[in-house]
């Protein structure tokens, strides 16, 4: 069976919105299911994220399956890049659930986008890359259609994108469940 982490997004923690519905069906298909919580989700900072998911994502890539939901997509985007993919081979996958793929107009955040992304790097690093987006995410606004082509021409993504759904979810909502995600991270389990 394979492990899947999930990592959460900015002011989030592993026990909210649909994390535990994700987390429930896929040990009940028998998979290891990790969601740390990342330290000071309200005042992120990009190093200590990435050490967090890092002491998570040990083990054996071949048989992992990475999920970050918005920001704990771009740490995931981080661990990618630094991951010595000579040496222990690439991830099953990673899925990108409302992730942004470059900086979204948040100072705070900044951090988490400085260097730019080494596409090259991260693409070697997963065998496969999934996102899911809404065409009315609030966090990419506009740019919704950039951020998820981005994914696709860098990393060979296959999108799935809804017309709505927001966030998945936005601020001040609640998503209990994310069917579209487990298909998703299904289609990359070993």
């Amino acid at each position: 069976m394979g492990k899947i982490v999930i990592a959460h997004g900015y002011g989030m923690r592993g026990g909210d919105h649909w994390y535990p519905y994700l987390s429930e069906e896929l040990r009940a298909a028998g998979h290891e299911v990790r969601v740390p919580d990342f330290p000071d989700p309200e005042a992120p900072e990009a190093g200590a994220w990435l050490k967090a998911l890092g002491e998570e994502a040990v083990g054996r890539p071949a048989d992992t399956v990475l999920v970050g939901h918005s920001l704990g997509g771009v740490n995931l985007l981080r661990l990618l890049q630094e991951h010595d993919t000579e040496a222990e081979g690439p991830y099953a996958g990673a899925v990108f659930v409302a992730s942004m793929s470059g900086e979204v107009g948040y100072d705070a955040l900044a951090g988490f986008f400085e260097p730019e992304f080494d596409w090259a790097r991260i693409r070697a690093a997963a065998r496969a890359f999934r996102v899911l987006h809404a065409a009315d995410d609030p966090v990419t606004g506009a740019r919704t259609g950039e951020h998820v082509m981005r994914f696709v021409t860098e990393l060979g993504a296959t999108a799935t994108l809804t017309p709505s759904g927001g966030h998945f979810p936005s601020t001040g909502g609640m998503r209990r469940e994310l069917p579209e995600a487990l298909r998703l991270v299904a289609e990359l389990l070993p």
